[in-house]
């Protein structure tokens, strides 16, 4: 099993779960964050003052998939997240050894 997280841009969230559901993905986790990456954020004026905004809001989108649905999720979550600016964010994988369904006990990829 793989866990596949991804780091989008806000706007984007309603593209990446409607691509998602229509990928067959039942079960997702979104957690509001904040980050920056290469463009180490940006300036801004506000009443006249200017001041760095370092850590700029970012959506974590995070999935386990069976082997089989890496490709097609990761895939799915590059088109669907992909505006061709900077800061559109990343995906990593890493590989998940058990899933437990905590209600009954039951193990691996049955469990998803």
């Amino acid at each position: 099993m793989k866990k596949i997280e991804a780091i989008i841009q806000p706007y984007k969230l309603d593209a990446v779960k409607e691509a998602l559901k229509e990928a067959g993905i039942d079960g997702v986790t979104i957690y509001e964050v904040r980050g920056h990456g290469r463009q180490k954020g940006h300036t801004e004026t506000y009443r006249g003052a200017e001041y760095t905004v370092d850590l700029l809001p970012k959506i974590k989108v995070e999935i386990v998939v069976p082997d089989s649905k890496e490709e097609l999720i990761v895939k799915t979550l590059e088109e669907a997240a992909r505006s061709g600016k900077i800061g559109d964010g990343k995906i990593f994988v890493s590989t998940i050894s058990e899933v437990i369904r905590i209600r009954n006990g039951e193990r691996g990829e049955s469990a998803l």
